[in-house]
């Protein structure tokens, strides 16, 4: 049964209706992290942008979180829109649910387990949407949180046998093959940014990966199938701290739904992963990186222009 919203207050009008970008960040439990991320969006340079905060039935300190968030909001120029939901529907019908209430040229989504690096990100990916029409999705450097930052993620390709492979994954930060923008196969959406008039073309995410896994490199196939480019610039570095939104939920058996919705998506899109020039199965990795907590970073990170 579908649960009922605890409420949907719709922000400051005027400052959604100015604000060309929209962010959607879906959170359950895991406040401290949300926290971090929220905090960290008032040092964006961009002014005004619009949040869209879901709250996919948390049970934790997470409502006080995105109270204190929206209190502060109005005096940075950010407008909120908040959606509280009874329960938790799964990160694929929480989002679909969160962009409902987006607005603007641009969409971004973000994961509450990111914390922002590069202060003039939005302003740096919506440049590399604008300097080509054939751009549909852009995404950052994701770096981990503890130093030397090495990759997390920048960009991600498909194996001729459907595998998704994290480009650069645990590479230095400034390594040379990671320094220069690109078109890639797909991103994951920890974050990344998109043409508001394709996703609504396109339509919302596709449920048949619900409750998550999978769904973000769909919908950059989709993007692609409908004639737009998925693109990474490493001009813009985030912090993730990686699988905090879904791996480290414990009511999710997330080595499984990798299995399975990788199996639907190699399916879905059979053919055009045999037309592509993505790389072979033998050539797939997956470095095995030491998880990084909250607690284990400082209080105060790095920021970059």
């Amino acid at each position: 049964m579908q649960p009922l919203d605890a409420a949907v207050p719709l922000g400051e009008n005027a400052l959604i209706m100015e604000a060309e970008i929209s962010v959607l960040i879906l959170a359950l439990n895991k406040a401290e992290y949300t926290r971090r991320c929220l905090e960290s969006l008032f040092s964006s340079t961009l002014r005004p942008f619009h949040v869209v905060l879901v709250d996919n039935g948390s049970t934790d300190e997470t409502p006080r979180v995105l109270d204190a968030f929206q209190a502060r909001a109005a005096a940075e120029n950010v407008a909120v829109s908040r959606l509280n939901l009874t329960e938790n529907v799964g990160a694929i019908t929480g989002r679909n649910r969160g962009m409902e209430l987006m607005s603007g040229r641009y969409w971004v989504f973000l994961d509450n387990d990111i914390v922002i690096r590069t202060r003039s990100w939005l302003e740096r990916l919506r440049h590399s949407l604008e300097s080509d029409p054939r751009a549909g999705i852009v995404g950052p450097k994701l770096v981990y949180a503890l130093p030397p930052h090495d990759i997390q993620c920048a960009g991600c390709s498909v194996t001729k046998g459907g595998r998704v492979m994290f480009s650069g994954r645990g590479r230095p930060r400034l390594d040379r093959p990671f320094t220069t923008p690109r078109d890639c196969q797909t991103l994951i959406s920890a974050c990344w940014m998109m043409r508001a008039d394709i996703a609504k073309k396109i339509g919302p995410l596709d449920e048949r990966y619900s409750p998550v896994q999978f769904e973000d490199i769909d919908y950059c196939y989709r993007f692609r199938e409908a004639g737009y480019l998925c693109r990474y610039d490493p001009s813009v570095e985030l912090y993730h701290f990686e699988n905090v939104t879904t791996g480290r939920t414990g009511t999710l058996n997330y080595p499984y739904l990798t299995v399975k919705n990788g199996l639907k998506f190699k399916q879905k899109w059979a053919a055009r992963i045999a037309a592509e020039d993505g790389p072979a199965d033998s050539e797939w990795a997956w470095a095995q990186i030491d998880m990084v907590r909250l607690e284990d970073v400082p209080d105060s990170l790095e920021e970059l222009d």
